[in-house]
């Protein structure tokens, strides 16, 4: 559900004698920096965040950009977030988000404070999530390498899953809106990834044929808008977010716009059963939509799973070819092999979607 441009690259300078990204980052990979939580920091950078792994905690930066999803170039808004991401994460990982700390310049030098010690001297020129750190070898995107997700795992995951989709509340949006923020998504894969600059086979077959099963099947998503069943879930289900601890948490969710975690629970399903099938784990996708649909009393008409299927994969492709409209993309070799994965997932999806719809494949 996001877009591919940043509207206005904005990494802060220094003004002043205030510090830069620069020396923010700098401080934030120092072990000193944490006192004795610090042994040893790895970082992990991702598209929208700067993420310091110590060895029982983790603390996430949000980097200073604004794109057509999300704004975080101000310090205000960089903090509202980061709230928003503690607040709304504890409904599927209750206890792993701790919080959040400031970072501060206290005479020359920089301090991280918890919240049990505001107020501070200092002035605070960023905001911090602090997390429980989760063992990498429980995440259910390890454990589908090593061939060691278990039936039971995943029963588990439906029982949080489904608990927590029986709990949300409806989103406040029309059947007519939610069906025209599929074809605004849709109309952003067209406009990336058949830019000239990138060359994808069966790129626009598969563009064109999710057109038409969004007009075939737009009844039925509106049906499913009309009758509430569009909620406020998670907004990026996917198996790297969800830890299969007893019992399992999902963390990550999208805390940085509303609308995009708007989502049909059968749609958040599909997701993450295709994430998994691509990781190598088909048959884990089966089992979560069934065990939804015990959890939840209802179940979408097969057209619509497979069009919530094609529908992610497409916008997975757009999102990988997205990150080569980065200034400075991070391992740009990476993208193109990634969306053709997903593109041709999308298709496959799409003939299902034709056989169930009794429409013959063009």
């Amino acid at each position: 559900m996001l877009g591919g441009e940043i509207c206005r690259p904005n990494f802060l300078k220094a003004t002043l004698n205030m510090p830069d990204i620069e020396a923010k980052l700098k401080f934030l990979q120092s072990p000193a920096s944490y006192g004795s939580l610090g042994q040893q920091v790895e970082l992990v950078e991702t598209h929208m965040s700067w993420v310091f792994m110590l060895e029982q905690r983790v603390f996430k930066l949000k980097k200073p950009v604004c794109f057509p999803f999300l704004d975080f170039t101000t310090l205000q808004a960089r903090e509202f977030y980061c709230r928003e991401e503690v607040r709304l994460n504890a409904r599927l990982a209750p206890g792993v988000y701790l919080g959040v700390v400031a970072l501060q310049w206290q005479k020359g030098a920089f301090a991280l404070v918890p919240e049990a010690q505001w107020p501070a001297p200092g002035e605070t020129v960023d905001w911090l999530v602090v997390m429980r750190r989760l063992p990498r070898h429980r995440m259910l995107l390890e454990l589908i390498a090593s061939h060691s997700v278990a039936r039971k795992d995943i029963d588990a995951l439906v029982a949080l899953l489904g608990a927590f989709y029986r709990a949300a509340p409806a989103a406040p949006v029309s059947a007519n809106d939610y069906v025209s923020r599929l074809r605004y998504e849709q109309a952003l894969n067209r406009e990336v990834l058949l830019r000239p600059q990138f060359v994808l086979q069966d790129v626009r077959l598969a563009i064109d044929r999710l057109e038409a099963a969004l007009s075939q099947c737009a009844d039925l998503l509106r049906a499913r808008a009309s009758r509430r069943h569009v909620l406020d879930g998670h907004g990026d289900l996917r198996p790297d977010h969800v830890c299969l601890l007893d019992p399992p948490v999902v963390i990550d969710c999208l805390e940085f716009n509303p609308q995009l975690r708007q989502v049909d629970p059968f749609d958040e399903v599909a997701y993450l059963g295709l994430e998994c099938d691509m990781a190598g784990a088909p048959w884990i996708g089966s089992q979560l939509v069934a065990g939804i649909a015990d959890a939840l009393g209802e179940r979408p008409e097969p057209s619509v799973m497979y069009f919530y299927t094609a529908y992610r994969a497409m916008l997975r492709a757009r999102l990988a070819m997205a990150h080569l409209l980065d200034p400075r993309p991070r391992s740009p070799e990476r993208w193109p092999a990634l969306s053709e994965r997903y593109i041709a997932r999308a298709l496959v999806a799409l003939d299902a979607f034709n056989q169930t719809m009794h429409i013959e494949t063009p």
